[in-house]
């Protein structure tokens, strides 16, 4: 049975049985942690891939595969609302006049930095804040002080045709080596914010920066950045204009359709290699 891009053999499955039968005082991140540690499931980094692994678990109990423990906590909210974040957050009323030829990009570091991206996304992204799993960054684009715009980059789709084709590795290949794949999940400029070619801009000042970026934090550079634009409220235009490539289009499936149901928006998919033998790197690693 294969989840989250790994196959786990009957051996491993009863492995996992015996385990949550054998440890009832274990809640699910305890046993996430420890199957990872008995499966060897790693990151590149070498850390530990209990989130993959947690979200795995849940599959196979959703599947009739496993049995598990109940959850300690309520299911967190995918957001929670702030008073004072979210009155940083509003329109302002008199726009600042802000020197928009100098752009400063900084990585959400501190807990409010992440409490005020969140509160961004939420108000003015059409999609909304979600909980991005696994490795991923998350940048606030300054000027004069200002914020004007907001990315954040995460785990890329486990598989889309498009992309598959233009890189051309194999599905081993991409199992192995997809964690050099990194997805631009979120760009927002403000709406209150005015300015032509602001987005290609923001664009070129990211690629430059997110290899060592990602380096600092993952132990590991990417080697291909993928994005996802929905049609047909986005042309990708700016995407254009910063070099990405357009591969064509999804099928509307969505991450988790196993049934081959079209439930989702049409995509048109996009790419921008990171270094030049990006195909190298990808199917050989």
């Amino acid at each position: 049975m294969r989840y989250c891009g790994r196959t786990f053999t009957p051996g491993e499955l009863d492995l996992i049985r015996a385990l949550i039968e054998q440890s009832p005082s274990l809640n699910r991140a305890q046993l996430s942690r420890e199957v990872c540690e008995r499966l060897a499931w790693r990151r590149p980094d070498g850390r530990l891939k209990d989130m993959s692994c947690r979200v795995a678990m849940l599959r196979m109990a959703a599947d009739g595969l496993i049995s598990l423990p109940p959850p300690t906590k309520a299911k967190p909210p995918q957001y929670l609302a702030r008073p004072q974040i979210e009155q940083a957050v509003l329109e302002p009323l008199l726009l600042p006049a802000v020197e928009l030829s100098r752009l400063i990009v900084e990585p959400v570091g501190r807990k409010r930095e992440s409490l005020l991206w969140n509160a961004y996304i939420q108000r003015h992204h059409y999609l909304g804040h979600q909980l991005i799993p696994g490795a991923q960054l998350r940048y606030f684009v300054r000027a004069a002080g200002e914020v004007v715009a907001l990315l954040s980059f995460g785990a890329s789709a486990w598989k889309t045709q498009p992309r598959d084709e233009f890189i051309g590795w194999t599905r081993e290949q991409r199992e192995r080596n997809l964690h050099l794949v990194v997805n631009n999940a979120r760009f927002l400029i403000l709406p209150w914010v005015r300015c032509k070619n602001l987005a290609s801009r923001i664009l070129a000042l990211i690629t430059r920066r997110l290899m060592d970026d990602w380096h600092t934090r993952y132990g590991y550079r990417p080697a291909l950045l993928e994005t996802f634009v929905e049609k047909p409220r986005f042309t990708g235009t700016c995407y254009k204009a910063a070099n990405w490539q357009c591969l064509g289009d999804t099928k509307g499936r969505g991450k988790l359709d196993r049934l081959h149901r079209n439930a989702e928006p049409i995509k048109s998919v996009w790419v921008y290699p990171l270094v030049r033998d990006f195909r190298q790197r990808l199917c050989n690693g």
